[in-house]
């Protein structure tokens, strides 16, 4: 680990000044400017297992982990051999692998809710596909999301949107119509009385509703006791679709997702991140009776030239395999649970009000403006001391430790953390709250 004393930021320095000559803000994702904590952008050279090394030679214990997909740790030993085998073979083809099959296979025999997939590149082409067949299938228009989660740069989904449209204070964009997302309607996440009043007011109208299990894209927010078994009554109810958005928390808090570990089945999931095992890789998934509506099956058109690419199955299938491992959940879980204990505790120390949710390996901690608040929706989140998160965030990387650079994302704990490189942490954190105390 860099010595915090001697790290340098020099050549990530000039690596930020080039690429915003060729891209936007200079990233190709929006969080990853540092926008929401101010300061230059982290260049990574390398990385492996928990730790990450940029181009000055600094290295880092990581909770980022691609924003969710490394839950093996980086250049995962098996993964980088199946990787290795699968390009050797070709990058793509066209045509159909028998992989496709074989990840296809693996996930619906992982969720209860799931029999049939189609793959696709991006969680923004699931959703957004997810909600075409779920139009089609009832012959409905209006779809309704909750203010603060984020599923994808979708026209009709860029309502009240979490993440980086949170973190840039844009929860919605320009170059996106009216006339599109006047069919989008919104309510607020664990507001069940908000949702049962909008299917009231629009009866016969809705065509699913679509929702993060396990919110993570205003922080982790996990659901009120209850409120998912309410949407899928609701849902039923009135003849609509239930969706869940499991592009981050699919294979990340269980084995299957968030539906499995909280006993809720959707109509339809989508799915991203774990699947392609840091290779870009999505997919939708339901009842066959809904996915044979998908051409050539049906007539619900959608496609894709690198849809179900070999290096993405092959990657998926690999971390699939070693998170079916027995007891990798429970090592998952044990590692959390040390790390959500660690600052909860170095937080009190330092005298800072915190709320930490947690779910399975992912949390968030929330600069909250007193002891005893906690986060339950967006209103609460947003609420948050963002400026307490960025000095924490500095304090954090100049020990070494890389978290999100916004308050609005999520911590991902990975079978690689080891527990020294935890607690290593936790004495970080401990010292980074004093600062934040401090400012």
């Amino acid at each position: 680990m860099t010595d915090p004393a001697h790290r340098s930021i020099a050549n990530s320095e000039s690596a930020f000044r080039k690429a915003q000559q060729v891209m936007p803000g200079g990233v190709s994702s929006p969080v990853r400017a540092f926008k929401g904590v101010g300061g230059t952008p982290v260049f990574v050279k390398e990385a492996e297992g928990c730790l990450v090394t940029d181009l000055d030679g600094n290295q880092y214990i990581d909770y980022v982990a691609s924003y969710g997909p490394l839950i093996a740790g980086h250049a995962n030993e098996r993964v980088v051999a199946a990787l290795s085998k699968a390009i050797g073979r070709g990058t793509s083809f066209g045509f159909p692998t028998e992989s496709e099959t074989q990840l296809a296979s693996l996930i619906c025999s992982a969720l209860p809710s799931v029999e049939m997939v189609r793959f696709v590149n991006s969680g923004t082409e699931a959703t957004m596909s997810a909600i075409r067949l779920a139009r089609a299938a009832t012959g409905r228009d209006v779809i309704v999301k909750c203010i603060g989660c984020y599923h994808g740069h979708a026209d009709a989904l860029l309502v009240q949107a979490g993440s980086g449209a949170l973190t840039l204070g844009t929860p919605s964009s320009p170059g996106v119509p009216k006339s599109v997302t006047s069919a989008t309607a919104v309510v607020h996440y664990d507001d069940l009385e908000a949702a049962k009043a909008l299917f009231e007011k629009l009866p016969g109208q809705i065509a699913c509703f679509l929702v993060e299990p396990v919110a993570g894209n205003m922080g982790v927010v996990p659901p009120a006791a209850g409120y998912l078994q309410g949407l899928r009554e609701l849902c039923d109810q009135h003849g609509a679709l239930l969706v869940f958005d499991e592009v981050m928390t699919g294979f990340r808090v269980a084995w299957g997702g968030a539906q499995v570990k909280l006993g809720i089945k959707p109509d339809l999931t989508c799915l991203g991140k774990i699947i392609g095992g840091g290779v870009p890789c999505a997919a939708y998934g339901g009842p066959r009776r809904l996915l044979e509506q998908v051409s050539p099956a049906g007539s619900v058109y959608q496609a894709g030239t690198l849809s179900g690419n070999p290096l993405a199955m092959a990657g998926g299938l690999a971390t699939l395999e070693i998170m079916s491992e027995p007891g990798a959940y429970e090592t998952l879980e044990r590692k959390a649970a040390l790390l959500e204990e660690g600052l909860i505790d170095a937080a009190a120390d330092a005298g800072v009000p915190l709320a930490l949710n947690r779910v399975g390996s992912m949390m968030t901690p929330f600069f909250v403006k007193q002891e005893g608040q906690t986060v339950t929706n967006y209103a609460e989140a947003t609420a948050c001391d963002t400026a307490a998160y960025a000095t924490f965030f500095h304090a954090m990387l100049e020990e070494g430790i890389y978290l999100a650079p916004s308050q609005y994302e999520a911590m991902f704990v990975g079978l690689a953390h080891k527990k020294d490189q935890i607690e290593q942490t936790i004495r970080a954190a401990g010292k980074a709250f004093k600062k934040v105390a401090r400012a």
